[in-house]
């Protein structure tokens, strides 16, 4: 049987594991997103930038636009998820830096819960909708679909 400072040392050991693995799961998914999608996406999107150059080369003002239309939607499409992990990424690592100056490891582990882990959702979002943009041989990953169906 446990005296109840063993009971508290166990549940704080607990909090702070929690927080351990909260912290690094955030860390992981901003260097991901930044290092690695982000620019394979704005690679992706250049591709996509010339691609709509040379249409309107080729046919002209009046008629690039009708000929290039999915492609300058899928270039806003990038650009905005984009800016929502660049601007969610920073705000997570803002906010795992104020959690991290707090008193006690319940607060600490309220507010990774409360205030970190909501940006994952926002962030894996975008990312997965990247995913479904950018080119297979340039997405630098192996995306669902494939590992779905890999033996």
């Amino acid at each position: 049987m446990l005296t109840g400072r063993e009971l508290e040392a166990r549940h704080e050991i607990a909090l702070d594991n929690y927080t351990t693995m909260i912290r690094i799961e955030s860390r992981v998914m901003g260097d991901l997103a930044l290092n690695h999608i982000i620019p394979v996406a704005i690679r992706y999107q250049n591709i996509l930038i010339n691609n709509v150059k040379g249409l309107k080369a080729i046919f002209g003002e009046s008629e690039y636009k009708k000929s290039a239309k999915n492609q300058l939607e899928m270039i806003s499409n990038i650009s905005n998820h984009i800016q929502t992990i660049i601007e969610n990424a920073e705000l997570m690592r803002v906010e795992r830096k104020r959690i991290n100056n707090l008193e006690t490891a319940e607060e600490r582990a309220k507010q990774y819960s409360d205030k970190v882990k909501p940006f994952f959702d926002v962030i894996r979002k975008s990312v997965d909708k990247l995913e479904l943009m950018v080119d297979d041989e340039m997405w630098p990953l192996p995306k669902y679909r494939e590992l779905l169906f890999t033996k």
